[in-house]
C-alpha cells in the first residue's frame, strides 16, 4: 500500500470515528434537551441571536475564507451568492432565531384524547424526534436555523455542511456553543461534523440507532444521495423547479410583475421562478411584451425557437429537455406557449419536482381548476412562487421545503420537527 493511499485510509477512518462519537454523544444529550422549559429555551435563542450580532466581524472574515475559496475553485455565481454573508444577512439570521424564540412551543402540546370506558385517561402529545441531523450545501444561514429550530422542539442538532462553508460553519457553530454553555447545558447541544470526504455523510446517513432522522438540503444529487443511501429516517427536501402560468383572463401587467419577482429577487433559491407558462389565446403583442419584459429585467430566455419567434421575440436560447426538468438557480428562465390551463396543468405534471407552482388569472373557476389538479407542496393563486418560505408563512427559520408526501410538506418548521408519544394514565386498571 503507497503511503498515499495509507494516509487517505487514515483520513477516512479518523473522519468516520469523529461522525460516530459526535453522534454518541448528541444521542447522549437527548434526554436533558428534550425536556427543557420553553422559557429557557427561548433564553437561549435570544443570547444566540445577540451574539451572532456581536461577533458578525468574525463570521464575515470565515466568510471571506470561503467565498474567496469558491472563486478560486471555479464555484458558480450562484453559489456563491448562497455561500455569502454580510451584515444585512446575518442580521436576517439573527432576527430568525428571535421569531423561532417568539413562536409556541410544539412540544407537550395535546393532540388529541379521552377518557376510556375503563376510566383510563388518554392523550396523545408531540414529542422531540431526538438526534436531528442535517445535510446541507453552501449556506451557512442553514447552520443558524436548523440550531434554532432544532432547539425549539427539544431536538439535539448534528450538523453536515459542505466543505465550501467550512470556515463560516465553524466559527456559527462555535458561538452557538458558546451560547449554550453558558446556559450550562452541554456543547453537543450542537455539533458540526467533519466534511473532507463526502463519505462522511454516508456515516451520518447510516448512523441508525444513533440519529433519529436526517433532513437533506440543497441540489437535487445531493438530496437523491441522501434519501436513497440512508438508512436513518429521512425527510426530503425537494429542488425547486417553478412554474408560472399567464392565464389568457390575466392581468397581464400584473403577472409580469409577479413573474419578474419570483424569478430576479433571488434567483438561486428554491422558491425561484425557473419556467414561465404562456396562455397560446393572449395575443402576439401581450407574449412578446411577457418576454421581453423578462429580457429587459436581465434574465437569458430559453424556449422553442421558432415557436417564440412566431410572435416576435428575439435572442431566445433553443431549448432542450433538460431546460425543462431543471432548476437553473441564476437569471436563466424557460419559456413555453401552451394552449390554455389544461395544456398548462400537463406540462407541470410532466416536469414539476413539486415544490410550488403558480398561476395568474382573472378567472375563478381556472384558478380553482389549477389548484385542484397541480400536485405541490404549495400553489399560489396570483402570487409569486417567491412566497413559499417558512418566514412568509409565520412559521420563523424554516428548516427546509418538503416535497415529500408523508409526515411534513412544504415549509418545516415546529411542528414538522417533533413526532408524538400516547400517554395512559390509569388506576390500577388490567385488561380482561
Amino acid at each position: 500500500m503507497s503511503s498515499t493511499t495509507f494516509s487517505d485510509a487514515q483520513i477516512r477512518e479518523t473522519e468516520r470515528n469523529e461522525v460516530l462519537a459526535k453522534a454518541t454523544a448528541a444521542k447522549n444529550v437527548v434526554p436533558d434537551i428534550a425536556v427543557l422549559g420553553t422559557g429557557v429555551k427561548n433564553a437561549i435563542l435570544f443570547a444566540a441571536a445577540d451574539a451572532l450580532l456581536e461577533r458578525t466581524e468574525e463570521i464575515i472574515a470565515a466568510n471571506a475564507k470561503d467565498i474567496e475559496a469558491g472563486r478560486e475553485n471555479g464555484m458558480e455565481e450562484s453559489l456563491i451568492d448562497r455561500l455569502s454573508l454580510d451584515t444585512s444577512r446575518i442580521e436576517g439570521i439573527a432576527g430568525g432565531l428571535r421569531q423561532v424564540a417568539a413562536l409556541t412551543d410544539p412540544v407537550g402540546e395535546v393532540l388529541r384524547g379521552h377518557v376510556m370506558e375503563n376510566g383510563i385517561q388518554m392523550k396523545q402529545i408531540r414529542v422531540p424526534l431526538g438526534v436531528m441531523g442535517m445535510v446541507y450545501e453552501a449556506r451557512p444561514n442553514v447552520t443558524v436555523d436548523a440550531f434554532g429550530l432544532a432547539l425549539k422542539s427539544g431536538n439535539v442538532a448534528l450538523l453536515r455542511g459542505s466543505s465550501t462553508a467550512v470556515h463560516s460553519n465553524t466559527v456559527l457553530v462555535e458561538i452557538l456553543q458558546d451560547v449554550v454553555a453558558s446556559f450550562d447545558l452541554p456543547r453537543e447541544t450542537v455539533q458540526l461534523l467533519p466534511c473532507q470526504t463526502r463519505e462522511s455523510v454516508h456515516d451520518l446517513i447510516t448512523a441508525r440507532g444513533l440519529v433519529d432522522v436526517v433532513i437533506p438540503r440543497g441540489g437535487a444529487g445531493l438530496i437523491n444521495a441522501v434519501v436513497t443511501g440512508a438508512t436513518v429516517p429521512t425527510i426530503e427536501t425537494g429542488t425547486g423547479n417553478c412554474h408560472f402560468y399567464i392565464d389568457a383572463e390575466a392581468d397581464l401587467e400584473q403577472a409580469i410583475v409577479m413573474l419578474i419577482n419570483g424569478k430576479t429577487r433571488r434567483p438561486s433559491v428554491c422558491n425561484a421562478t425557473e419556467t414561465a407558462l404562456i396562455d397560446a389565446s393572449l395575443s402576439d403583442s401581450d407574449k412578446l411584451t411577457v418576454v421581453q419584459a423578462l429580457q429587459t429585467a436581465g434574465v437569458t430566455v430559453h424556449g422553442r425557437v421558432e415557436e417564440l419567434a412566431a410572435f416576435g421575440a428575439q435572442d431566445v436560447v433553443e431549448a432542450t429537455e433538460t431546460d425543462w426538468d431543471s432548476e437553473y438557480l441564476s437569471n436563466d428562465i424557460a419559456v413555453a406557449v401552451v394552449d390554455g390551463v389544461d395544456s398548462a396543468i400537463s406540462h407541470i405534471t410532466k416536469y414539476s419536482t413539486k415544490h410550488t407552482e403558480a398561476i395568474a388569472t382573472k378567472n375563478i373557476e381556472t384558478a380553482q381548476r389549477f389548484a385542484d389538479r397541480v400536485d405541490a407542496a404549495a400553489i399560489m393563486i396570483n402570487a409569486s412562487t417567491a412566497f413559499t418560505d417558512g418566514e412568509q408563512y409565520g412559521m420563523g427559520a424554516e428548516i427546509g421545503i418538503s416535497t415529500q408526501k408523508l409526515h411534513a410538506r412544504g415549509p418545516m418548521a415546529l411542528p414538522e420537527l417533533t413526532s408524538t408519544k400516547w400517554i395512559l394514565q390509569g388506576t390500577g386498571q388490567v385488561r380482561p
